[in-house]
């Protein structure tokens, strides 16, 4: 596997904050994902987590982006954070809205991402292969912030069942999960959270996330980024550094130093 896709972009888009430092500062917020997605050829939709998506608005999406563009849809709080009883119709819900963007092609994968309070317990387990065969069909992701779902008997249930393991960048916190190269499909998802490690468990959704990367650390990133792509179809890369634009500036920068290392 020589020539993975190899795809990099940033855990949403619709920041305002980005304006001049990203986007055009006269731009209208309906026109970011158009031009967006003329510098990117992947998103994460994290809007998906804090709202239920709708099939029309996410066929929207597909109208503003060219064919070949492609989405990650983030799995809705109901799913992973806010359990409830009814938690399979917001499933179903879910894969309806999902449907649009498969139908279209555009489907990148359904992150499922797993707060650190989702420990490795039996109900737990159970759940998530209820939730995992609800989803089935689509490309699925799962990111644990809980170290001890990191055992074989993880992984091998997770390749059984054709399921990605997020690789994660985050700080060296005790309790976190280890950024490990283990593969469970033959696609790899990437996300880079940054290494604010005052901030991770007293912050809010940018605070936490507030840092930039090096070009140290980009080089680093970029260099075993090439290499397991060797061992994978697609790598999908996402920065969720947003805070300041800080993510567009390092996918940018990621992306020129993988092309040297790819040379």
């Amino acid at each position: 596997m020589e020539n993975a896709d190899i795809r990099i972009g940033t855990c949403g888009f619709s920041y305002s904050e980005w304006r001049e430092a990203f986007y055009p500062k006269d731009l209208r917020q309906s026109e970011f994902l158009r031009f967006y997605s003329l510098v990117f050829p992947f998103v994460e939709l994290d809007y998906s987590w804090y709202a239920m998506p709708k099939a029309e608005q996410l066929l929207a999406m597909t109208e503003q982006t060219p064919p070949d563009f492609l989405f990650c849809l983030k799995a809705h709080k109901s799913l992973s954070h806010e359990i409830g009883e009814n938690w399979q119709e917001s499933a179903e819900r879910f894969c309806v809205a999902a449907q649009a963007l498969a139908g279209r092609g555009q489907l990148a994968a359904i992150l499922i991402q797993l707060p650190y309070r989702f420990s490795y317990i039996a109900e737990n387990r159970v759940y998530l292969g209820d939730l995992l065969s609800a989803l089935e069909g689509f490309p699925l992701v799962v990111e644990f912030r809980n170290e001890y779902w990191y055992q074989q008997r993880v992984f091998d249930e997770l390749s059984k069942r054709k399921v990605c393991l997020a690789i994660i960048d985050r700080p060296d916190l005790p309790g976190l999960p280890p950024e490990s190269q283990i593969l469970t499909t033959d696609r790899v998802y990437y996300r880079l959270h940054g290494r604010n490690s005052t901030q991770w468990w007293s912050g809010d959704a940018t605070s936490r996330y507030d840092y930039e990367y090096s070009p140290e650390e980009l080089k680093d990133r970029a260099r075993m980024i090439t290499a397991i792509s060797h061992k994978a179809k697609q790598v999908l890369v996402a920065f969720n550094n947003h805070a300041e634009a800080k993510a567009v500036k390092n996918a940018r920068s990621l992306k020129g130093y993988i092309k040297k290392f790819q040379l």
